[in-house]
């Protein structure tokens, strides 16, 4: 099921380290200079940035509600403070890239011989061949950073040797690549990869390697987003603003700040005055670089075009996603790379003549041309982000605080194991 991808990658300029269980890697210019604030802003926590420091099992399970419940969790919790290789046995290889292999695994002992999680692999000395410590370092990072239903979390690492080892959730389903074809309900996968992505911005992160390989299909059918060692980490000042009026430029005085730990929750008269239909906002538009990364397919305009970028990139992949979840192709693809490329920045999105186009599709088309704006400045949801998309006619009706509860759509061959009882779920919406 974990078979190593070879599409959309044979004549890549730069290989890295593959995403979580596939082989599928990206491009990437190490060369280039950015000037996004740099990785150590990520801690903090007055602009929504959550880093985990080192702590105890039990540190962690109160800093991760999301996963401290987690039957698999408490297996590794409660075998020691400082889970080691040893607490290990491999059973097999699932997934490799340029600079680490991802395993199979499960713990050690009898009772938990039915618990399988996944294990990353890197090798330290390769990274510092290759240049790529950065890379790894940032992605384990964020990864200690993450508590969120769509996102990985991180149940253990440990140093075995040279080789820096992660342990986090297994998933048995697959990824979107191998079942985009499987899948009627488009929406349902859309919308929790949008959910995902609110969730790394708020924290100020760009995702920056959106595609079906990198979203997997847990056992219980919702995603779980994964690669992160080519994401960019700025700062998120959080806002509040009103949907009837545009948003304030970054660096304008009249931008409200909201702030999670104040005592004060809206703390100027412009909050104050709001509609009761306020949005929250919390974008890095701020962010800027230009570092050359992505998959051919999925990269934007302004990254084909050599110049920089900034959080929009994340919103014209997740356009990107949906045509290809929708249409079984991107809308771009060349005959080779550099013609892929040329597309992105001259040719006009165009969508398949001879598909039906209800009143779904009209809505879907709608949201992938907005998200497909070449100009980053005009493209929807770089300004406010998801709060933007999120009230697009494609996802009417759909509840997004709620959709951890939605049914996902049955994924046969899905191999389930031991959790925790999950909360009375609601039924699945269609295909659009």
């Amino acid at each position: 099921m974990f078979d190593e991808l070879s599409r959309r990658n044979s004549e890549d300029l730069t290989i890295s380290e593959g995403g979580l269980y596939s082989s599928k890697s990206s491009m990437s210019s190490d060369t280039t200079t950015t000037t996004a604030t740099t990785l150590s802003h990520c801690t903090s926590f007055g602009r929504l940035s959550f880093e985990l420091p080192t702590s105890s099992p039990e540190q962690q399970a109160a800093l991760r509600p999301h996963r401290s419940s987690d039957s698999s969790f408490q297996a590794i919790r409660l075998r020691n403070n400082n889970p080691s290789f040893r607490d290990f046995s491999l059973v097999r290889q699932i997934g490799s890239g340029d600079i680490g292999r991802v395993y199979l695994c499960r713990l050690r002992g009898a009772a938990e011989d039915g618990r399988l999680y996944a294990m990353k692999v890197v090798d330290k000395e390769v990274l510092a061949l290759k240049k790529k410590t950065q890379r790894a370092e940032t992605e384990r990072k964020i990864m200690r950073m993450l508590d969120h239903p769509f996102l990985p979390s991180l149940f253990a690492e440990f140093e075995a040797s040279h080789f820096s080892c992660v342990v986090m959730e297994y998933c048995s389903g697959g990824d979107l690549h191998s079942l985009r074809h499987k899948q009627p309900q488009k929406r349902f996968y859309a919308a929790e990869v949008l959910v995902a992505l609110e969730y790394l911005h708020m924290l100020g992160i760009i995702y920056r390697d959106l595609k079906p390989e990198n979203v997997l299909v847990r056992s219980d059918g919702h995603i779980m987003l994964t690669d992160f060692d080519l994401s960019l980490c700025s700062d998120a000042i959080p806002a509040v603003e009103s949907p009837d009026f545009p948003p304030d430029p970054p660096s304008s005085p009249k931008q409200t700040p909201f702030s999670c730990i104040s005592g004060r929750l809206f703390r100027s008269r412009k909050i104050q005055t709001l509609s009761s239909n306020r949005l929250f906002v919390a974008e890095p538009v701020a962010a800027r670089s230009c570092s050359f990364v992505g998959t051919h397919e999925y990269v934007t305009p302004e990254v084909a075009s050599g110049g920089s970028h900034g959080n929009a990139v994340d919103w014209w992949a997740l356009g990107i996603f949906i045509y290809e979840m929708i249409y079984g192709r991107t809308p771009f693809a060349g005959v080779n790379n550099e013609a892929t490329l040329r597309n992105i920045t001259r040719k006009a999105l165009a969508f398949p003549s001879d598909a039906p186009c209800g009143a779904g599709e009209t809505h879907a088309r709608s949201l992938i041309s907005g998200l497909l704006n070449k100009d980053p400045n005009r493209r929807l949801g770089s300004k406010r982000g998801a709060a933007d998309v999120k009230t697009h006619p494609f996802f009417k009706g759909l509840n997004f605080a709620l959709i951890r509860s939605v049914t996902p759509p049955t994924v046969a061959g899905i191999r389930g194991q031991k959790t925790t009882p999950s909360r009375q779920q609601t039924a699945p919406f269609g295909v659009f």
